[in-house]
């Protein structure tokens, strides 16, 4: 697969992106270091654009010039993009993420009609049992060497047995949907597993879409279903499944990170920690921001097209090229958080960030991973005060992924404090 792009002015820089992540923040170092835009290597030798700078970034997602719609990709248009790709499930979708104009408003909607703020709230008791559950049987979980992998065993399955009771999602179809979702953000497959697994997961989406339709319940769902059926035009059936993926993968993977993230922030600044040990729920909502911040879950996001030539920072991005939101690179961006960003400080004067995105398209889900966050991390500290990490942090593999940026596990001890 070759990449025939226009090519870049001669001053630009390009960087080879690691596509398993291993190490997302030096390679986000890298980004700012080489300017505010920089030309990146995707795996394939297909070229695309970074923006590294906080300022442009936030000016970007939000111009009416740049397309979400991957139709609108060059390399795409050209042939270039296959459909067993490593990154395809990031960009070749049907849904809101990849929509303009009035088609995004007009899918955005029906979402936000069903995923309302009072919604969210409602769920704060069961995502309070949920994350009991699980921490009372941490312990069961320990391996021979009594640790426990807190990622596999809390962080996931928080965000995934809440995303799941939310779209309506039968138990028999978690466990496999749990990987399916997984594989829509890793890089390390091979191109026949990424067909299979693309196949698989809208297979099993239009399931549930098929069950709630037979059995309606109280999950966003059968209300999508019911607002098909009620409008036809409002959402296709491939619309509807498209949904459900982004809304299933994104509400898991996004706060499965950002608990996996804050935890070991905590667990490796000890005064930070002890800030938020002695905090009320203000404190441990700077504990998530400063996460979503510094370490951002999704260290890079996929793509914008140019709908016309535009210049940035003195550099031309021709129409059709794709663009990067490299989250990683503008969250420790200096110019926006200050001389110490590269710091981890919960204390710090809260600027916004992009972890979530910003204009048409900010991330709808960030209510319920702020909450899912908010509750999981002051719980797991005050069911666990001894809580410490059982392996070296800066050992840890990453989750093989160009998008996510975590660790692959979290193995913690569950003992009491000294």
């Amino acid at each position: 697969m070759t990449s025939h792009p226009v090519p870049p002015s001669p001053e630009v820089p390009l960087l080879t992106l690691d596509p398993y992540g291993a190490d997302h923040h030096a390679e986000a170092a890298t980004l700012r270091a080489l300017g505010p835009v920089v030309r990146v290597r995707l795996p394939g030798d297909i070229l695309a654009w970074s923006v590294t700078d906080h300022a442009l970034l936030n000016d970007l997602v939000a111009d009416p010039r740049f397309s979400k719609d991957w139709h609108n990709w060059s390399a795409v248009r050209r042939g270039e993009i296959a459909d067993d790709w490593p990154l395809i499930g990031m960009v070749k979708v049907t849904n809101m993420v990849t929509a303009d104009g009035q088609e995004h408003r007009r899918l955005r909607r029906l979402v936000t009609d069903t995923l309302t703020p009072r919604r969210v709230q409602a769920l704060r008791p069961r995502i309070e049992r949920i994350v009991r559950d699980l921490l009372d049987a941490l312990p069961s979980h320990a391996g021979p060497d009594g640790s426990v992998d807190l990622r596999l065993h809390f962080a996931h399955p928080v965000p995934m047995r809440v995303i799941c009771e939310l779209f309506g999602v039968p138990e028999d179809e978690r466990p496999r949907l749990r990987e399916l979702m997984d594989n829509v953000f890793r890089s390390d497959l091979s191109p026949e597993e990424v067909g299979a697994s693309q196949t698989e997961q809208y297979q099993l989406l239009a399931r549930v879409v098929a069950t709630r339709r037979q059995h309606p319940g109280d999950d966003l769902t059968s209300a999508l279903v019911a607002a098909r059926e009620s409008d036809p035009g409002a959402m296709s059936e491939d619309e509807l499944v498209g949904t459900l993926l982004v809304m299933l993968s994104a509400g898991q993977e996004t706060t499965l990170s950002l608990i996996t993230n804050a935890v070991r922030a905590l667990l490796t600044h000890p005064a930070q920690r002890t800030i938020a040990e002695n905090g009320d729920a203000s404190v441990w909502a700077d504990v998530v921001e400063e996460t979503l911040r510094w370490d951002a879950p999704i260290g890079n996001f996929p793509f914008r097209y140019p709908l016309e030539d535009v210049e940035i920072a003195g550099v031309r991005i021709p129409r059709g090229e794709a663009v990067m939101a490299p989250y990683s690179a503008v969250g420790r961006d200096e110019g926006q958080h200050g001389a110490d960003a590269g710091s981890f400080d919960i204390t710090r004067e809260q600027r916004r960030h992009l972890a979530f995105g910003h204009g048409p398209h900010f991330c709808l889900g960030a209510p319920l991973a702020r909450l899912e966050a908010a509750l999981a991390l002051p719980a797991v500290f005050a069911r666990y005060p001894g809580l410490t990490l059982a392996a070296d942090p800066d050992r840890l593999a990453p989750v093989p992924s160009l998008f996510s940026n975590s660790t692959a596990t979290l193995p913690v001890r569950l003992t009491a404090r000294d």
